[in-house]
């Protein structure tokens, strides 16, 4: 399973989830993973689902993991199974204001820590992908930013904020990454994940910020603030590398409208 997930060029952190999720299923029915019925994996998933709540993201994920296994490895037919997924709730995204933002950045003083959590919102990045980020990444010169593999692997470019430029240059210029944008403690290694949420929730609260937020919030802010300001949808879209656009649309939900700054279709006639 991990050879046909490597041919189809899934990403390092998808095969740990998946293989893992097979591991566990295994262990649980004292079964090979071959051996294992769909009456089997639906008695599992039920059980966990009412003795655990486990949630919709975490049975699909248990479900694409034996989907691949089922048709990649074994060569069977999916349909056979009469697995379906879940349906996921579609909460709405917590968002940080402008204020709040601008309350976030004032507290971090740390060079490293300012430019990493104003480079994720001021160019909608995932965490994922600001930690992976390479000096060369960035094109001073068209003001964007390549992302190398997003979700997915799909790569896109995003904006460079012209105000963080010269602060970026600075913070290079002090640290000198030798292979990432944002190294840890060693170099030549991504900053961490668990470094980069400490680093906000230490900043939110300093700054008396008390929302229920993670570092994918500043993405979420990133995107609502562009509608806020007029941007179209559709671009919205293509800078945070959505493969739909019912995704991006979810940001509509929070945006706030003045409704007197918006003319009526009516009286463009």
């Amino acid at each position: 399973m991990y050879e046909a997930m490597r041919l189809r060029n899934y990403s390092d952190r998808t095969i740990k989830s998946y293989l893992s999720c097979i591991s566990l299923v295994s262990r649980n029915l004292s079964k090979s993973p071959d051996l294992i019925s769909s009456e089997e994996l639906k008695g599992y998933l039920l059980k966990r689902i009412d003795g655990e709540g486990l949630s919709p993201s975490s049975t699909n994920l248990i479900i694409s993991a034996f989907r691949i296994l089922t048709m990649e490895v074994l060569g069977s037919d999916w349909e056979q199974l009469k697995i379906r997924r879940p349906k996921k709730p579609k909460p709405i995204p917590v968002v940080f204001s402008k204020e709040e933002i601008c309350r976030i950045l004032d507290v971090l003083k740390n060079r490293k820590h300012y430019c990493l959590v104003a480079l994720t919102y001021g160019s909608g990045l995932r965490l994922s992908e600001v930690v992976h980020l390479r000096p060369d990444d960035l094109d001073s010169d068209r003001m964007q930013i390549r992302v190398r593999s997003g979700k997915g692997n799909k790569g896109r470019y995003t904006l460079l904020p012209r105000e963080l430029l010269g602060r970026l240059r600075d913070y290079y210029r002090l640290y000198r990454p030798k292979e990432f944008l944002f190294e840890g403690r060693f170099a030549g290694k991504p900053y961490s994940f668990t470094s980069a949420q400490t680093v906000l929730r230490a900043a939110m609260v300093k700054a008396h910020i008390t929302k229920d937020a993670s570092f994918h919030t500043l993405r979420h802010s990133f995107a609502t603030h562009l509608l806020e300001s007029g941007v179209n949808v559709r671009m919205i879209q293509e800078l945070l590398g959505h493969r739909s656009l019912q995704t991006t649309t979810v940001y509509l939900h929070v945006c706030k409208f003045e409704p007197s700054q918006i003319e009526s279709p009516l009286d463009r006639l």
